[in-house]
């Protein structure tokens, strides 16, 4: 009996250690693990849709809710919103994206991360890689309802810049939260991640080269592949494999 006791008190131990270490101070552990559920399940239903229907009924009609209803080929709003719209495309482009990335790398070497610099080039090609397959794996035609405002070599499913954005975005933003331990920073990084993020895939969109469920499900792998990053960071920093959070990175 007093075997069982102990034997109970130990459980009990590990169960109360369990719920404090999901308490408050871990709440970004629970929304990371709820992001990268949400991500697949979305990822997951907009691909099954997909595969049995060639068209989804609301993609045509978002799609041409940003046209002109007298002339298809003439987006909404006047011209330098459709060139600033080119202007937010590139954003989501592989040049661009590689320069952000590089960037981000000389930044942390420069501040002596060289394991987080390390992680980071593994996070962000490995996310790059992903989008390059799933994007191979489906075989979706464009927009055919408007003409297209930019140029496209690739099949539509999933949107490579939507989804390629999320991963280097939201990825270097979860790294870099990672790295500091002010709130603010890290608010102010995931912001304006998740803000490029959206405009880049709007703007997909906008000019006509995707539809918005292709737009959708790579906003959806993207995040669910930065959340998960996020939260293997925060797994090899437990375990001192990189380096910690900082107040600073002078």
């Amino acid at each position: 009996m007093i075997r069982n006791v102990v034997h109970r008190y130990a459980i009990g131990r590990k169960i109360f250690r369990g719920l404090t270490w999901l308490g408050l101070h871990e709440l970004s552990v629970l929304l990371s693990v709820a992001a990268l559920s949400a991500g697949i399940w979305v990822f997951v239903e907009l691909a099954d849709e997909i595969a049995e229907h060639e068209a989804i009924g609301v993609d045509e009609t978002l799609l041409l809710a940003l046209r002109n209803p007298a002339d298809h080929s003439d987006p909404i709003g006047p011209g330098w919103v459709e060139e600033m719209g080119r202007d937010l495309t590139a954003l989501g482009s592989m040049s661009v994206l590689t320069v952000i990335t590089l960037a981000a790398l000389g930044y942390l070497l420069l501040a002596g991360r060289y394991r987080t610099t390390l992680f980071t080039l593994i996070a962000v090609s490995g996310g790059m890689l992903l989008s390059t397959f799933l994007k191979m794996g489906f075989d979706r035609a464009r927009p055919d309802l408007v003409p297209h405002g930019s140029t496209v070599y690739t099949a539509s499913f999933p949107s490579g810049h939507s989804m390629m954005a999320a991963v280097t975005y939201l990825t270097l933003a979860a790294i870099l939260t990672r790295v500091h331990a002010e709130p603010l920073l890290k608010a102010y990084l995931l912001i304006v991640a998740a803000v490029i993020t959206l405009l880049v895939g709007t703007s997909r969109v906008y000019l006509g080269v995707h539809w918005p469920t292709d737009v959708l499900a790579g906003w959806a792998a993207g995040a669910a592949w930065a959340s998960f990053c996020w939260l293997v960071a925060r797994w090899l920093q437990s375990r001192q494999v990189v380096e910690g959070e900082s107040g600073g990175l002078g």
